[in-house]
């Protein structure tokens, strides 16, 4: 088993050599930000390995009890482990504090004077001191720094946790340890004479923070690296939960439109070596595959069907023999199929007419959709909605099919767009005040009572305003008023009467243009 090594970390690992790099070419202040950001990153992956590793000795205890005499030693090593990690974390965090305290304690307060709030965000307030690094941890002839201390501790904890391993697994955990000392790329450096001083010197404070981060990092991965190999020696193959899957136990297996579908949604752990897993349903024993039976039924009448499974196995502390039994139940129903119209009782020729299909006992992936007549097409919208767009009037039949269901077909009317009603400007009025209608520049079709996204188009018009029992007519293209309309419309006055007539219309699906009925407007 290799020590595993999370991709965030990875990732984590490799922003920092590359931030350390720009902060060398002395890039913007943005940098100790990013920094900042690793860091952060750094310290939730530690409290994710803290929590894990915080249960594993408990575990560990309670399954040792299997064979006690062989695995006592794993129960009682486990919490020295954590111990081991702790006492590094702590030792760790005492070289960041104090580092924290000398660049920040500017006027005699300690707590108070490491940090200041910019722009709202506390930072610390030495996050630049390169001094208390390079004293702190490097130091000089007359008063040499700790990094020598923390080099040899690093290598400390390193054997201590080793010797915690098993004699057997100790190469294989040496050689991938990530708790170590890189003692070479350092002596290849022109200006460095030590490892201490190839990571701190002259390194900005929090530049290095992600650095003790990584090493508490480091020492935690050990730790749940370890304390998984104890619960692999305690438990083995036959009692470990190494397989999850999503399951989904409904209150109800069958419903009918309008009923409300509840299920309970959990994740299952089962063992695919468990001792002496047996699985029968109704006292009919079934196959086993990798911890999971399957069980199928096939039957011939409809109506509530029930089954009680019982699993047997053999519990891996005890090694007793535990049963648990389970009664479940499904509907067995016919197949039937259903259409419905979703807006009208017809079909409309020129716009998408949306139906709804049901097939019960049919898959929605399985049931085949089809129409003919009309020159008709349909499309899915979703598993159980269609359009229908036909291209003429007359009549179409959607047909359903697949699935083990027989055909069913339903015939519909197909029928035009109804007429527009002609409205002037929009207005739902015959008679109009002079300013009111001088105001109004064209004609408009509404479809009322229609539910269906069409629009209809005026193609022209004639208009005639009768005053003094004289007329004047004008002839207008489209639904706007041409110049000759907007001028016998300037001179309406009380008691004229305004004629439009012929009016042409196209809407959706009209191979020709249609006549509406005249519009008459009279001037109050």
């Amino acid at each position: 088993m290799s020590i595993p090594k999370e991709p965030r970390q990875l990732m984590i690992n490799i922003m920092y050599l590359v931030l350390t790099a720009l902060l060398a070419l002395n890039v913007s202040a943005e940098i100790f930000n990013a920094f900042k950001v690793v860091d952060q990153g750094l310290n939730k992956s530690n409290s994710v390995l803290d929590a894990d590793n915080a249960q594993k000795p408990g575990q560990i205890e309670t399954l040792s009890k299997k064979k006690k005499e062989e695995y006592q030693k794993y129960a009682e090593q486990a919490p020295k482990v954590r111990e081991l990690s702790e006492e590094f974390s702590t030792y760790i965090d005492g070289i960041v504090n104090q580092m924290i305290d000398d660049a920040g304690d500017r006027n005699g307060q300690k707590d108070d004077g490491d940090y200041r709030t910019v722009q709202g965000v506390k930072e610390l307030r030495g996050k630049k001191n390169k001094d208390v690094t390079t004293r702190f941890l490097i130091g000089d002839k007359k008063a040499p720094g700790i990094g020598h201390e923390l080099k040899d501790k690093i290598l400390e904890y390193r054997e201590k946790f080793l010797e915690l391993v098993d004699e057997e697994d100790r190469a294989e955990f040496e050689a991938n340890m990530s708790l170590n000392i890189d003692d070479e790329t350092w002596k290849n450096s022109k200006d460095k004479k030590s490892w201490a001083e190839y990571y701190f010197k002259q390194m900005p404070l929090a530049a290095t923070l992600p650095i003790f981060s990584k090493f508490k990092n480091d020492a935690k991965s050990v730790e749940n690296a370890i304390l998984d190999r104890y619960l692999e020696k305690v438990g083995g193959k036959d009692i470990v939960f190494d397989e999850f899957a999503v399951v989904s136990a409904a209150n109800k297996s069958y419903l009918t439109r309008g009923e409300s579908y509840q299920a309970d949604i959990f994740l299952s752990a089962f063992s695919k070596n468990v001792e002496n897993l047996s699985v029968r349903v109704n006292g009919q024993s079934l196959p086993i595959q990798n911890g999971v039976a399957k069980f199928s039924a096939r039957p011939n009448t409809v109506g509530v069907k029930r089954y009680e499974a019982t699993i047997s196995f053999t519990n891996p502390v005890t090694k007793e023999v535990t049963t648990k039994k389970q009664t479940f139940e499904y509907e067995v129903g016919e197949r039937s199929a259903s259409i419905s119209l979703d807006k009208m009782n017809k079909f409309y020729v020129g716009v998408d007419n949306p139906i709804s299909v049901s097939a019960a006992g049919v898959s929605s992936n399985d049931l085949k959709v089809s129409i003919s007549g009309a020159g008709a097409t349909i499309s899915k919208v979703s598993s159980a909605q269609y359009n229908v767009k036909p291209k003429a009037p007359g009549k179409a039949t959607v047909t359903l099919s697949g699935g083990g269901l027989k055909a069913m077909s339903k015939e519909y009317i197909v029928r035009p767009i109804p007429d527009p009603v002609v409205r002037l400007g929009g207005l739902k009025v015959s008679r109009m005040g002079n300013g009111t209608f001088k105001s109004q520049s064209r004609l408009s079709p509404v479809l009322e009572n229609f539910d269906f996204d069409a629009k209809c188009n005026i193609l022209g018009y004639q208009m005639v305003r009768v005053a003094d029992g004289k007329g004047e007519r004008s002839v207008n293209a489209g639904a706007n008023y041409n110049a000759d309309s907007k001028r016998l419309a300037g001179k309406a006055t009380p008691g004229n009467i305004y004629y439009y007539e012929n009016i042409k219309c196209k809407c959706p699906g009209d191979a020709a243009s249609r006549s509406l009925p005249d519009l008459i407007i009279r001037i109050k």
